[in-house]
């Protein structure tokens, strides 16, 4: 099967322009896999939904993630989402009568050490606790389900439900069903600010004027930060650059997602690997970073050997210094200056991952690319992403903040963000998403025994 190699950018061409109606139910900022989930699902409900994207569909993380659905290793306020989103990727799948890569082939944690073992040993009550079909490998297990392995492996956590997707196919076509059922989607086409009277969202700004709207979801990724704040509305929320490279065709010698401390892959429906370090990102620091020092100081007071810390994001950037925060719905603003937000990959750190594959798998031979990508994942200390209806903004839903998880978990989180912004009983307990976490006196949310 012949599948594109890498993510969307601003060179795709623009696919979605419905014209802009005066008034809406439901307007979506952002398509991304969670905003195209959320107006996919509010339509099924009923809503009239415009869902509006300043640059393309999946034009950010959506298309640039390592392609994973998996339940394994979720923080425990999540499960039941990620649960929910596993089913719901198979409806879909068969609902958009594309070729999306949906495979399950299972998740691999793989273990270098019994530090490694402790911890997944303890994951396992949350795993028992949801009925997953997660359990740990012994390192003969391991060496009969990757016989072509010559890492220093001694086990692994397997959950064979867990699934795999082409992201660059899965949610331009998911997109292209929202349409079919309903939806106005319209690309290239900034929303600059809120309209708000009263302390409440009655529509939105954009670059091609205003739309009325009885209720909006944000689901603005890197850049939802930057409008919220705008609007007087404080959240901690910072981006990391992760980096990601396609090899060319390669002997399978495992046909779904596998980690260890350093190196993650995952294969491909062209026949070749999606490689990545397992954990290393690169902040810029701006001044929402030095803004929200205290909110992630513990992770700081503990080490963060997984963050390199670059002093000044390239300008056009979201928390870049030159970025201006005073946003106005008449003239051009940042989301305009910055169609699509497309760092360059660490091509260093990738050649580097490259080397630990052909280490581990020698009889691979070489590990060519294909092509390398970067992405920004938005993030937030806890690691939980915001799903809330905010009381200090009637008629707004935020949802973002999905710090690595959105593409496996974005069905389930739009859906749930749909029916809240609807008045609808959201499906899930949503505690421990709320936006005013970050706020509460005393209370430093930090990240969940997720792994």
């Amino acid at each position: 099967m012949s599948v594109a190699a890498g993510p969307v950018s601003q060179a795709t061409p623009i696919t979605h322009q419905s014209p802009l109606p005066s008034s809406v139910g439901l307007v979506v900022i952002g398509g991304g896999v969670a905003g195209v989930s959320a107006a996919l699902y509010a339509a099924r409900e009923g809503a009239s939904v415009l869902l509006l994207e300043k640059g393309r569909i999946a034009g950010e993380q959506s298309s640039r993630n390592w392609g994973w659905i998996r339940q394994q290793g979720r923080d425990p306020a999540e499960l039941s989402m990620a649960i929910e989103a596993g089913h719901l990727w198979k409806e879909l799948a068969r609902a958009t009568n594309d070729e999306i890569g949906l495979r399950q082939t299972g998740t691999l944690y793989l273990m270098r050490s019994e530090a490694d073992r402790a911890r997944y040993e303890d994951w396992m009550m949350h795993a028992e606790a949801h009925n997953l079909d997660t359990r740990i490998l012994s390192k003969t297990e391991l060496q009969s389900m990757m016989p072509a392995a010559r890492a220093a492996w001694i086990g692994g956590l397997w959950t064979p439900s867990d699934q795999r997707a082409e992201p660059w196919l899965a949610v331009p076509a998911l997109a292209r069903l929202a349409a079919r059922e309903g939806v106005a989607i319209r690309e290239h086409c900034a929303v600059r600010c809120l309209d708000i009277a009263a302390g409440r969202v009655r529509g939105v700004m954009t670059e091609a004027g205003p739309v009325q709207a009885e209720a909006v979801i944000l689901a603005g990724g890197a850049w939802s930060r930057l409008l919220l704040r705008h609007h007087r509305v404080d959240l901690p929320q910072l981006s990391v650059r992760a980096s990601v490279m396609a090899t060319g065709p390669l002997p399978e010698v495992f046909d779904g997602g596998a980690a260890d401390g350093d190196l993650a892959f995952r294969r491909r429906e062209d026949g070749g690997y999606s490689l990545a370090a397992s954990d290393w990102h690169t902040l810029w620091v701006g001044p929402d970073a030095v803004r929200s020092l205290g909110a992630y100081w513990p992770q700081i007071r503990k080490g963060t050997p997984s963050t390199t810390y670059r002093p000044s994001a390239p300008d056009g950037f979201p928390d870049a210094w030159t970025t201006p925060r005073q946003l106005a719905g008449d003239r051009p603003g940042p989301f305009e200056r910055m169609r699509v937000l497309d760092p360059p990959p660490d091509r260093a750190k990738l050649a580097e991952v490259a080397r630990r594959f052909a280490a581990a798998f020698p009889a691979v031979g070489a590990v060519t690319t294909a092509c390398a990508w970067a992405g920004m994942i938005d993030v937030l200390p806890d690691e939980l992403p915001v799903i809330d209806a905010l009381p200090t903004l009637e008629g707004l839903t935020v949802l973002t903040g999905l710090s690595g998880h959105g593409f496996g978990i974005g069905p389930a989180a739009g859906k749930t963000a749909a029916r809240l912004a609807l008045g609808q009983d959201p499906g899930h307990d949503l505690a421990a998403f709320e936006h005013t976490r970050f706020s509460r006196s005393g209370h430093r949310p930090r990240p969940g025994p997720h792994i």
